[in-house]
């Protein structure tokens, strides 16, 4: 997993509000593997892009100034519904690493630090006047740091917000469920050969 220590980037204003991972990703790309080349554009595909695959122009991703964004500033309730890891996975593919928001669906909450994405609770305030300042200000980047859990907002202020220790630890160091097992490797050794020579009965 990629660490997460800090960000500057393009931000996108999401306006909608209880969008839901079948909303993020519908369910009949779900089984699509990550390394298709396409997979970058399931993400909100049905209120992206029209039937015939044409993107639709008043949808915000798909204008300039937000092509390249990698922050994502949502209304409340973000990724509701089903749990869903792919709904993270389709935002990671659009270069996504962070979501603000006033809250979020718990499942997708946890799938986004399992995964490398830093969401962001915010007051519901806060979350309004960050997507009006990005809908004034096309383009305009944020900047998040992680160590001292602040961000910046395009109109230059400076926000402070929580994070979870252990998922702040995780972040930092890149660690998914199976890195955070390896810090143990010496531990986990030094078990096995003591339980070997305890039990070497067991291992004729």
């Amino acid at each position: 997993m990629e660490p997460f220590t800090s960000l500057t980037a393009t931000a996108a204003p999401f306006d909608a509000v209880n969008v839901d991972t079948d909303q993020i990703i519908p369910s009949r790309f779900m089984r699509k593997p990550r390394d298709d080349e396409n997979y970058h554009t399931f993400l909100f595909h049905d209120i992206r892009y029209d039937e015939d695959g044409s993107e639709k122009p008043d949808f915000i991703l798909n204008q300039a100034p937000y092509r390249d964004a990698r922050i994502l500033v949502a209304g409340h309730n973000f990724g509701c519904g089903s749990s869903r890891e792919v709904a993270v996975l389709a935002l990671m593919a659009n270069g996504f690493r962070a979501v603000i928001a006033s809250s979020f669906g718990d499942i997708f909450f946890n799938n986004c630090f399992n995964n490398g994405v830093l969401p962001i609770r915010v007051a519901d305030e806060t979350a309004a006047r960050l997507r009006a300042g990005l809908h004034a200000s096309p383009g305009a980047s944020m900047t998040i740091e992680l160590e001292p859990q602040t961000f910046t907002g395009p109109d230059g202020a400076t926000y402070e917000f929580d994070v979870d220790p252990f998922r702040k630890h995780c972040l930092l160091g890149g660690l998914d469920a199976i890195g955070l097992t390896l810090e143990y490797e010496n531990e986990i050794k030094a078990f096995e050969d003591r339980y070997r020579q305890e039990r070497s009965w067991l291992y004729p």
